[in-house]
């Protein structure tokens, strides 16, 4: 079984709740989107592979780390595309890819359209 992560963040579930709302104005809604994509991406990111390199500061050398593996963002369609904004503000070197799936309605499984 996939690993689903829920977060508990009081400001994730304060405004996954004002997303909710059917009285959040649509610019409202989309600044939202991006408050929370950012606080997922910081919860989702907690275990990524970092490796040490050499830094040269104004006054010495010293150690820092970067990401070791190259990230790729793949949002679910539509509503996974307004998060990608904010996720780019943490990780703008990250790539966006594309996939389209929709479900069948008979069978109920996946099915590709677009990748």
């Amino acid at each position: 079984m996939a690993r689903v992560f829920e977060s508990t963040h009081p400001l994730i579930r304060h405004k996954v709740t004002l997303l909710r709302d059917a009285r959040t104005e649509p610019k409202k809604f989309r600044e939202l989107i991006r408050e929370v994509a950012i606080l997922l991406a910081y919860e989702a990111t907690r275990d990524l592979a970092l490796e040490e390199v050499s830094v040269t500061t104004p006054l010495t050398q010293t150690k820092g780390y970067t990401l070791k593996e190259k990230i790729g963002l793949v949002p679910i369609l539509r509503a996974g595309l307004g998060m990608v904004e904010g996720i780019w503000e943490m990780m703008p070197s990250a790539e966006v890819w594309h996939i389209g799936l929709y479900r069948d309605e008979r069978t109920l499984k996946p099915v590709s359209y677009y990748n």
